[in-house]
């Protein structure tokens, strides 16, 4: 068992370490996907504002519907554009992330999950859930086989009393459930900008922060270039002479030893 997880975390760790120089990619696609949605969806209501204020006080009657219209249309306007130049993205990710739940909330809650509601039960996403005995899951189970009825009931008309081929040409019938789906997809979208950040793609983010931590850090203290000063050089010192010794007084001669001749001792001699 050892030699298999050596092995395999050799496989992860070499393969995911050449991932990591590559992971601006994810949050930069992410910054793509989301923008233009935002955007699209602010400049429609800053097109229909009057529209928009209309339907936020009658229909979800929701507290200053003016302000409230105001928020929504320039959070996504002004989070668009900041998303596509990676411009304080996660900061701008949060108001975005609210206004996706009073969306969710507001607007789809009460249409359960599915934006396009599925006309097979059988290729429907919720058919495990169901299995597992979810009541909502079989609710939307029985939803699907309501919407297969209407569709086909559509079709049979269109066949009869129209050209269904031409009308069916760009894309198949379908019916907008507008449920959560989509709302919740952008508002998990847009939490993961707020832990990865915008990326080093494309990202006015990545570049400021670089520069402004490379500012930030201490920088070692500069040398002036002054002209160099030449230690002045030390005395010497000269070794002491060694006193001269004092003179000795002259010394007495030594008395000569007296050497008597012969002729001197015989007399002594003689005298004795």
């Amino acid at each position: 068992m050892r030699h298999i997880l050596k092995a395999y975390y050799f496989l992860h760790d070499g393969i995911f370490a050449l991932l990591s120089s590559l992971d601006g990619i994810a949050p930069f696609l992410i910054r793509l996907y989301l923008s233009p949605i935002m955007l699209a969806a602010g400049l429609y209501k800053l097109q229909h504002f009057d529209s928009t204020v209309m339907w936020l006080d009658q229909g979800l009657n929701l507290p200053c519907p003016e302000v409230m219209a105001y928020l929504v249309t320039y959070t996504e306007l002004v989070g668009g554009f900041l998303l596509l130049f990676g411009l304080a993205v996660r900061w701008v990710s949060i108001p975005l992330m609210v206004a996706m739940l009073v969306a969710a909330t507001t607007v789809h809650w009460d249409n359960g999950w599915f934006a396009i509601a599925p006309s097979s039960p059988v290729t429907s996403s919720a058919k495990p859930l169901a299995d597992i005995g979810l009541p909502m899951a079989k609710a939307s189970m029985e939803n699907s086989i309501e919407v297969g009825e209407r569709l086909a009931r559509a079709r049979t008309l269109l066949d009869k009393y129209g050209h269904y081929g031409w009308l069916t040409e760009k894309g198949n019938f379908a019916v907008l459930n507008n449920g959560i789906e989509f709302a919740a997809t952008y508002f998990i979208l847009l939490l993961s900008l707020l832990f990865s950040g915008a990326g080093r793609y494309l990202s006015l983010d990545y570049f400021l922060d670089r520069r402004a931590r490379e500012y930030l850090q201490p920088k070692p203290l500069e040398q002036k270039s002054e002209p160099a000063i030449e230690p002045e050089p030390e005395p010497k010192v000269e070794p002491e002479s060694e006193p001269e010794p004092e003179p000795k007084p002259p010394s007495e001669p030594e008395p000569k030893p007296i050497v008597k001749s012969a002729d001197t001792q015989a007399g002594t001699v003689a005298d004795e």
